[in-house]
């Protein structure tokens, strides 16, 4: 799950994702960000609380932690979709369910505002081609409260068997050099 990025100087940079994923979510942004900057406008981070108007009294990263609580929170599971398996994922439709029974919002459209700043803010992550689009904007909202939307916590473990696509198709290279910092990445 590596991918290479190459600077103006000509210089590589290689990154490593822990899962496909988690790769494809990096690579989407670098892209959206070139998009941007190369169309002469500044690159900014608009903060979702801002865009979609959450209350002050949400606090996302509580929220999160309830929702991965394994007693009370939502069920991870194994789900099928054409030919694919998805490990460690969950529904659009039971991320809304739970939000409502948690009194966490008081309708299923809150639900969807709730959700997609949960997903615009990296706590969710979308899995398989449905969630993707949407996530993507091509859909009227990034968040979908359908049964065969799929997304999954970051931090999860996800992975999703009998995935191949040609646009995923890694070159295969030769890594040399020095590692100059090797960590985590953090997905602001």
């Amino acid at each position: 799950f590596v991918f290479k990025l190459t600077a103006a100087k000509q210089q590589d940079h290689f990154f490593q994702a822990a899962y496909l994923e988690e790769r494809d979510a990096w690579v989407r942004d670098i892209k959206k960000a070139i998009h941007c900057l190369d169309g002469g406008q500044r690159f900014a981070r608009k903060s979702t609380r801002k865009s979609i108007r959450l209350p002050e009294t949400i606090n996302l990263s509580a929220l999160y932690l309830s929702m991965k609580d394994p007693e009370k929170g939502i069920k991870e599971l194994k789900l099928e979709k054409d030919k694919r398996v998805f490990n460690h994922c969950f529904t659009g439709t039971c991320v809304i369910d739970w939000l409502v029974s948690s009194n966490s919002i008081r309708n299923r459209r809150e639900g969807l505002l709730l959700a997609s700043s949960l997903l615009s803010e990296g706590y969710l992550q979308p899995a398989g081609d449905t969630s993707k689009a949407a996530a993507e904007g091509l859909s009227d909202t990034p968040f979908l409260d359908l049964s065969d939307a799929f997304y999954y916590f970051p931090d999860s473990g996800f992975f999703c068997e009998g995935y191949s696509s040609d646009d995923d198709v890694v070159m295969k290279e030769e890594f040399r050099g020095t590692i100059v910092k090797q960590g985590c990445l953090l997905k602001q």
